[in-house]
């Protein structure tokens, strides 16, 4: 075995793989890890995820739910909540984000095959998810004021922010009432392409909500972790608009809902580095920065807007956000 915590040697012998070679992969932002265990031919993932820290149940719940749908989640061959195990369905290695990579010539019908599922997901009644609430869009964009404007040294208006979101972000609340769920981290490095471009592998939605279908698309096309040229953005764009009818304010409600992602984004990402130790994400803020400033042109962000101009300096913005120091 490689490296397995206190535990898994009994799960996966319980579960019939205690003869498996473990092959560590790399992890993601959150507590959890994976490894790929082979046996024989056959192939499966163990997640650990440690309680109290992690809490599997949420998992199996949208896994479960999405494949009850027909959706591609992985099938779970057996669980464990009180210590935090999970041995997946394998989905093998061609994650959309690799695969780009070695053939970008496919871009486009890749993320075509990507918006095919999420106009899938979007046909589906809402699972059994709480509502993506105000309470929770405010949560999230405060973790920019909590995090990023103490590591640039900036003494902003706290109050004014939370206003001037929740002016911005009403048409949204009032637009997602008939909601679909939301997978909430959809994108390159969360999909997984099943022996086709157009069959998409579910990945990474135990944080699963009911609210806006623009969310996932969103998080899709304006990625923290890969660049998607504009023209590319707006192509796929059309492209959902032209598979859906999300109404007349779905364009704005992208851009509300663009920039709520990204601001609460850069507050994670700096939490990672101050309070976590992983550098790694200071790298990846310009390019979730340069998507804020994008989506804080548009018109319905002008109350947002009007709170960066006041209280960001310049030259923090046209530099993505600025340098960090220890």
């Amino acid at each position: 075995m490689n490296d397995l915590p206190e535990g898994a040697d009994t799960f996966l012998a319980d579960a019939g793989w205690g003869s498996a070679r473990a092959e560590a992969l790399t992890g993601d932002a959150s507590f959890r890890r994976y490894w790929r265990l082979s046996r024989g031919e056959d192939s499966a993932l163990l997640m650990h995820a440690p309680p109290p820290t992690e809490d599997i149940r949420p998992f199996v719940r949208a896994d479960r739910w999405l494949r009850d749908q027909g959706l591609r989640a992985p099938e779970i061959h057996a669980e464990n909540d009180a210590s935090g195990f999970v041995l997946l369905e394998d989905f093998g290695s061609a994650r959309m984000r690799d695969y780009l990579d070695e053939w970008p010539q496919d871009e486009a019908d890749t993320y075509r095959g990507a918006i095919d599922a999420l106009v899938e997901l979007h046909t589906k009644p809402a699972g059994p998810f709480p509502d993506y609430s105000w309470a929770e869009y405010a949560r999230e964009v405060r973790l920019f004021t909590e995090w990023y404007c103490p590591a640039q040294g900036l003494d902003v208006d706290d109050g004014g922010y939370v206003d001037a979101w929740q002016e911005a972000m009403l048409p949204v609340l009032r637009n997602q009432r008939d909601g679909v769920t939301v997978l909430r981290d959809y994108h390159a490095e969360n999909i997984m392409l099943l022996g086709a471009l157009t069959k998409q592998g579910l990945l990474d939605f135990q944080d699963a909500l009911v609210g806006h279908k623009a969310y996932d698309l969103v998080s899709l096309l304006q990625d923290a972790r890969r660049d998607v040229a504009p023209e590319l953005e707006r192509e796929m764009l059309d492209y959902y608009l032209s598979k859906a009818d999300p109404g007349a304010e779905f364009e704005a409600d992208y851009a509300r809902l663009g920039a709520q992602r990204n601001a609460k984004i850069v507050g994670i990402f700096t939490r990672l580095w101050k309070r976590d130790g992983k550098a790694r994400y200071l790298d990846l803020i310009p390019r979730v920065w340069d998507l804020l400033e994008r989506d804080l042109a548009h018109p319905a962000l002008a109350p947002v807007a009007r709170w960066f101009d006041a209280n960001v300096p310049h030259e923090l913005r046209e530099n993505g956000g600025g340098s960090f120091a220890a």
